[in-house]
């Protein structure tokens, strides 16, 4: 089952003691890339994040934030009275006023005056394993997304190897009579140049040296060689485990056989068909830059 590399999930989850929201996004990206962001102080959980998200992506980058919302309560802060102290007279000195008044409120935004006592009352790796089932949660759910856009890259897939199918069917038809075309042509063009020059040679000799030019124009083990190509992609696609990489090494292959093909033969309605199998190929490739 083909996988897409971009995708989005998320989720939520509430109790008393905090509110935790998790989002996943993943784009495309040839190997596996990972962002966290994780509110404080449970930056330390990022380990174990990221070892979920390897769990379930092998390929992408990937980004995911953690936030945490823990309730405010009266004994969640404290007041220094040393720092407050110690600005004050900072202040005071600087006005050359021992006495001047001061603005305390403006004092209390300075750092180290109120301490947050939330960070250091609890062990941040204590609510990991709460964490952990809404960072899963998100995953799947974005799994579920990239699923869903795999299952219809795989559609518009199988449609154009189809697609080239049919093309690549017109051309095994056509090959032959190419060939015998291209053989009479020679023979013709040899002759006259033979009369012309009033050069003689045995016929069987002719025959046999202009069949061998002819045969060098042979895309008959192209066509087979392509064919294949095409039935292993048709077999990725299929593939239990999403195969982003394989598809790239097949494509690559069916396209080195196209332009052979391409440069091969020197007939018009094939060159159409190589054209058409070109431009089929060249959606795939920008298609399967996004499975992983």
């Amino acid at each position: 089952m083909l996988l897409s590399m971009t995708g989005f999930g998320a989720a939520r989850a509430q109790t008393e003691r905090w509110t935790v929201e998790v989002e996943a996004r993943s784009v495309n990206n040839r190997h596996l890339k990972l962002s966290t962001k994780i509110s404080e102080p449970y930056s330390c959980l990022e380990a174990d994040v990221e070892r979920l998200i390897r769990e379930s992506v092998r390929r992408g980058a990937v980004q995911l934030s953690l936030r945490v919302d823990r309730p405010r309560k009266a004994d969640d802060y404290r007041l220094n009275p040393l720092a407050l102290t110690s600005y004050r007279d900072q202040v005071r000195r600087i006005s050359g006023d021992p006495n001047a008044s001061i603005d305390l409120t403006a004092l209390l935004a300075l750092p180290g005056v109120v301490e947050d006592r939330r960070d250091s009352l609890e062990d941040p790796r204590d609510a990991w394993p709460e964490f952990e089932k809404v960072v899963v949660e998100a995953l799947c759910n974005l799994q579920e997304t990239r699923c869903r856009e795999g299952r219809a890259m795989a559609e518009e897939l199988r449609r154009l190897g189809g697609k080239i199918d049919v093309q690549l069917a017109r051309i095994r038809e056509r090959c032959p009579e190419v060939i015998v075309a291209l053989r009479d042509r020679l023979l013709s063009r040899v002759n006259a140049l033979l009369e012309a020059k009033g050069v003689s040679i045995e016929p069987g000799d002719l025959v046999r040296e202009v069949s061998v030019l002819a045969e060098r124009a042979d895309i008959s083990e192209e066509i087979t060689r392509l064919q294949a190509h095409l039935s292993q992609y048709a077999e990725v696609i299929e593939d239990d485990e999403s195969a982003g990489r394989k598809l790239e090494f097949v494509v690559q292959e069916m396209v080195r056989e196209t332009n052979t093909i391409g440069s091969k033969s020197n007939d018009v309605e094939i060159s159409r068909d190589v054209v058409e199998i070109k431009g089929s190929l060249e959606k795939i490739r920008e298609l399967i830059q996004n499975v992983e």
